[in-house]
This record gives structure tokens, sequence and C-alpha cells, in this order.
């Protein structure tokens, strides 16, 4: 009876440990999720914020040359003209609409959508970072392609060694391209004058 003196206490503290252990490892995991929701979220705007852009381009087709990023520039976090690139495309309404349009996906890409208190307050919807290029990948065909980058919380492989196309917001993110995400959507502005 003497000998197994303390032998319950033994495992209620070895009992103890294991239960720090699980659940340190449940708060990881926690964390992880946390992290992954919010990379999902970041994900589906940015789809949102690019399917506009097409669609804005689709209903302004005349003008769509108007829509088409200057080189080396992003709307959202980087810096673009909001007045249409190119003078000869479209007609002064046409055009006039795509500076609308631009702006106003300047400001979505910002996080103009939703805000803090009041209609002036500080903006809290956006993605962090996000910029978003338009860009004429072949002009024959009429097609473009609409990208928005944002800023990932931790570092995977870059997105243009999975797509070549997704260099919106490249070398805009710091050293290490590899916290850049991006999302792309190529289409074609369909011919329907029948020319």
């Amino acid at each position: 009876m003497t000998s197994s003196r303390g032998f319950t206490m033994i495992e209620i503290l070895v009992s103890l440990l294991l239960i720090v252990f699980g659940l340190l490892g449940m708060l990881g995991l926690q964390a992880q999720a946390t992290v992954a929701e919010f990379e999902s979220y970041q994900r589906g705007q940015a789809m949102i914020l690019a399917q506009d852009m097409v669609d804005r381009i689709n209903a302004n087709r005349k003008a769509a040359l108007c829509y088409v990023t200057p080189s080396g520039n992003e709307w959202g976090s980087g810096s673009a003209a909001t007045v249409c690139s190119n003078p000869t495309t479209g007609t002064p309404v046409l055009r006039s609409m795509a500076d609308t349009d631009i702006a106003a996906w300047d400001e979505a890409l910002k996080g103009a959508a939703e805000r803090k208190g009041s209609a002036t307050g500080t903006r809290v919807g956006s993605i962090l970072f996000a910029r978003g290029c338009v860009k004429l990948v072949d002009a024959p065909t009429n097609t473009y392609r609409v990208g928005v980058a944002w800023q990932g919380m931790s570092a995977t492989i870059t997105a243009d060694s999975i797509d070549a196309a997704a260099t919106c917001g490249k070398t805009k993110y710091g050293a290490n391209d590899a916290v850049r995400r991006e999302v792309g959507i190529t289409f074609r502005i369909a011919n329907l004058t029948g020319a």
C-alpha cells in the first residue's frame, strides 16, 4: 500500500499536461482557420470587383480602350489617371461614362462601399492594399484581362508562376512577391455591328 502512494497525483498531472497541449493545438488551429477565412473573404471580394469591371466594360464596349490601365499604374492603392487615356475611342459621352466607371471602381478598390460610422467615416470594406488593372490582351480579337491584386496574410507561391498574365501589382508588395495575390478574368468583347 505504501509503494503506490502519489500514483494518482502523477496520473492527474500527466492528464493535465495532455489537456494543455491539446488546448494549445486547438488554439493554433483556430488561428490558422481565422487566417484562411480572411484570405477566402478577400479572394471573394476580389472576384466581385473584377467581375464588376468586366460588366462596366461590356456595358460601354465602344469605349473599351478607355478602361485600359496606363502602363505601370493600377487603380486602388496604386496611382492611375481617372481620365480616358485613349481620346480617339468612342464618343465624348462614352468616354465620360468610362471616366465615371473608373473613378467608381477606384473607390470600390479602396473600400468605399463600407464605412465605419457615417457616409464619410473610415473605410473598412477594402481588401488589403487592393490594386486593379485592365489590359488589352489581343487587339484583333478584342480580348481584355481584368485583374485585382491584394496583399495576402502569408507568403505562398507567386501568382505569375501559375498564370503568366497575373502581373497586376507585381513588385508593389515589398521585396517578396509571394504575399501578392491576384485574380483575373479574361474576356472578349463581341463585335455587334457585323463589320
